[in-house]
């Protein structure tokens, strides 16, 4: 299956950025981390974004209280993503019910909850994206075939409606995901590039090719939508590098090379896992590719466990 190391960092605001933050950093106690051999997140007042959930693989998921700082461990989710706004929480369970895969939609100030079924068992339907608008749910659909996970297409959940839509779309990657794009459509891994397609139908709308692989299942579009990371094309020496979407084309590369990224920090940083000696580091870099700072230190057997992160942007 896709490698489950992120989640996709949302927005505040439906459908749009809310300008460039004044931050104040005003140190606030550490969030100690569980099951993670001891991690810690510094988070300060004023940061652009919340650590909203973490986890280790699908094994181990903590999803964070609406209010506070404690994180409560989610034994019957694979993983959760919280939505734009932070009030609901999407979670994909560990197990079918009735013959079907399913998403459940937290609302995290009452504690309701709804079930929504989505695919039909052997088939999976995992990875999820909220929408900048906080409305819809995108999931990669999966199924084993001889031993091998492959990806058929994706799943829409409308979480007001509470249904679902499958859409087959043919000529993915075995390791395509998608995401939402800030205009509404769905992103996926195509070739050496990335494809944008309708979520209604799996119509393909636009192709950006030759322009590197996405750098995550999480939101790899910048607050604003007018840049897009990903890992740039063998043929360039530098590791991320930054798309203009209107363009299509490689508008910047930065000489840094994360072990992996986890989305935006604001419109001019992006939140890294960098290799540290014989661990790693949490931080937030530049678009030189400089730390300006330090979010966590990530032990080598939290790392090892397939880490992820899921962040919410902060109004």
């Amino acid at each position: 299956m896709i490698a489950k190391i992120a989640i996709a960092l949302s927005l505040t605001l439906p459908g749009g950025y809310a300008g460039p933050a004044t931050l104040s950093v005003a140190a606030r106690a550490d969030l100690v981390l569980p099951a993670t051999t001891g991690m810690k997140y510094r988070e300060k007042t004023g940061d652009p974004v919340r650590l909203a959930a973490y986890g280790l693989g699908t094994k181990r998921t903590y999803l964070r209280s609406a209010t506070g700082d404690a994180f409560a461990l989610e034994q019957s989710l694979s993983e959760v993503s919280v939505s734009p706004g932070g009030r609901l929480a999407a979670g994909v369970p560990r197990s079918y019910r009735s013959g079907y895969d399913s998403l459940i939609v937290t609302d995290r100030t009452t504690g309701a909850s709804s079930r929504i079924r989505t695919v039909r068992k052997p088939m999976t339907a995992s990875y999820a994206s909220w929408s900048r608008d906080g409305r819809r749910v995108a999931l990669t659909v999966e199924q084993k075939e001889s031993g091998t996970w492959r990806v058929l297409g994706f799943t829409v959940v409308d979480v007001a409606a509470r249904s679902a839509r499958t859409v087959r779309v043919t000529g993915l990657s075995r390791k395509a995901g998608f995401w939402w794009s800030p205009d509404g459509n769905l992103v996926s891994m195509y070739g050496t590039g990335l494809r944008v397609y309708r979520p209604s139908d799996g119509a393909v709308m636009r192709t950006y090719a030759g322009v590197g692989l996405p750098t995550g299942p999480e939101d790899p579009f910048s607050p604003s939508g007018r840049r897009l990371t990903t890992w740039c094309p063998s043929r360039f020496k530098e590791q991320l590098c930054l798309v203009d979407p209107a363009t299509g084309k490689i508008a910047q590369r930065v000489n840094t090379r994360p072990e992996a990224l986890f989305g935006w920090w604001d419109e001019s940083h992006v939140i890294a896992v960098m290799a540290r000696g014989t661990a790693y580091r949490l931080a937030v870099l530049d678009l030189s590719g400089k730390e300006t700072r330090v979010l966590a230190e990530v032990p080598r057997t939290a790392w090892a466990s397939d880490l992820w992160l899921s962040f919410s942007r902060v109004s």
